[in-house]
């Protein structure tokens, strides 16, 4: 039996992980020197969202999008400057289409802050050719599920399919910087890893009834969403492996989570152009 390409869900916390990588920063970047090189990656983040259908990045050349404000100067100065994938865009369109979804090529988007800083230390080359997809809205868990159904034959293309969100998400607390009721967001954390691990998809996409403190640690859901994306895709038969990545600000849960799982057919590489 082949084994499909990894993929990851990611926590991409605040923009000043950019330039703080801490614990989470060091884990992606011994990550990506462990796992083979993928000919691209997928990303998809919160931070691109698209009313009523998927967007997918065409540009030969993504900019990189600094879509945040009030940060340090520093911030506004990083780049990163990965080829995009026309040719693989078209594909994943087709893909989309063909499980139902409304799908676009967009060739002016670039790579939102959501996508390219967790590649920085994950890819940090720039040199692997990326493709951002949208989510898009409205969406929930099962939506999200089912979309990453649909990207998952990309993972018999030698393709890295990153869903890029955050394992905690409360702005009102983040904005505070308080490390006050912290308790909360490694129970979160806690059971969120338990029940990967046990493959209890219906907890997980009722999420708000089954897990503690869940309405605190995602008051609104988009940043959560990208957990059931990579969860699609990885089928159902697989195994994750946690990224501990600890807590920043004392309320965003930095862990992220690698998925592996196997294929009964040959994989098919997309090369770039």
């Amino acid at each position: 039996m082949n084994t499909s390409f990894p993929l990851l869900f990611v926590s991409h916390g605040a923009p000043m992980f950019a330039i703080e990588p801490g614990l989470a920063g060091k884990k992606l970047l011994e990550l990506g020197r462990e796992l083979p090189q993928p000919d691209a990656i997928v990303v998809i983040s919160p931070h691109w969202m698209t009313r009523g259908e998927v967007g997918v990045t065409a540009s030969t050349s993504p900019k990189t999008i600094h879509d945040f404000g009030g940060f340090p100067d520093a911030l506004y100065e990083l780049n990163y400057p990965a080829p995009g994938a026309p040719e693989l865009a078209n594909h994943i369109v087709e893909l989309l289409g063909s499980a139902g979804w409304k799908a676009r090529l967009d060739v002016n988007r670039g790579l939102d802050h959501g996508a390219w800083v967790p590649l920085l230390y994950l890819a940090p080359s720039a040199t692997v050719p990326v493709v951002q997809v949208s989510m898009p809205m409205p969406m929930d868990t099962r939506s999200a599920l089912k979309l990453g159904e649909a990207l998952k034959p990309l993972r018999d293309m030698n393709v890295l399919i990153v869903a890029s969100g955050s394992l905690t998400h409360n702005l009102y607390e983040f904005r505070g910087a308080t490390s006050h009721g912290a308790d909360y967001v490694e129970e979160f954390a806690a059971w969120t890893a338990q029940t990967l691990k046990a493959g209890d998809t219906d907890q997980l996409l009722d999420y708000r009834r089954f897990a503690p403190a869940a309405e605190r640690a995602h008051p609104t859901d988009e940043h959560f969403l990208p957990l059931l994306i990579a969860l699609g895709a990885a089928g159902e038969k697989y195994q994750t492996r946690v990224l501990e990545g600890g807590i920043t600000y004392g309320v965003l849960a930095m862990d992220s989570y690698l998925f592996d799982s196997a294929q009964s057919t040959q994989g098919v590489s997309y090369h770039a152009a």
